[in-house]
Parts: structure tokens; sequence; C-alpha cells
């Protein structure tokens, strides 16, 4: 006799998966690279890129120097930005390099 089982939905199946996997953490972390040109502008998104995520500390690749000297400037304006839109702060420091 085999167990009857209710239906779950795509997204939930999928949810379930990430957390059974334990990539729930490092999934959030990457939205950054989805949510970077909103935060910054377009114009400042085509000089500095997220380059990578580890740990909580996301690398941006930045082309000028001049830029990288600004946003370092507005690091805690950016890192507030970040943390309202992912909702999390799972993004806990930015480097510019």
């Amino acid at each position: 006799m085999s167990k009857r089982t209710e239906p779950v939905s795509l997204g939930a199946a999928i949810e379930a998966l990430v957390r059974s996997l334990g990539i729930g953490g490092k999934l959030k972390e990457y939205e950054l690279v989805e949510v970077w040109p909103g935060i910054v502008g377009e114009r400042i998104a085509q000089i500095a890129h997220v380059e990578s995520v580890e740990r909580g500390v996301a690398t941006i690749r930045v082309s000028a120097a001049p830029w990288r000297t600004e946003l370092s400037f507005r690091k805690q304006e950016i890192l507030e930005k970040i943390h309202a839109e992912m909702q999390s702060e799972v993004i806990k420091d930015i480097r510019f390099r």
C-alpha cells in the first residue's frame, strides 16, 4: 500500500531543497549580484561590479580609482541600502578593489 502525499508547489519544493542542503545563506549573499545596479545606479554599476561574496564580505571591482575612493567614502550608506533592499544583513562588509 502506497502513501499518498499532498501536492507541493515548486517554490516550496525548492525552498525545502535549499534548506536541506544548507545553502540558503550563500544564495542570499549572491542575491547582491542581482540587486547591485538598483542600489548604486546603472552608471556606477557599469564601472563597479560584484566580483565575489565570501562569508558576508562583498568584493566590488571598480575600474576607476576616483570612483573607488568615492564608493569607499559612501561604504556605510551603500551597506545600509544593501540591507534594506535585500531585507537581510547577510552582507556584513564591502571591499572595493
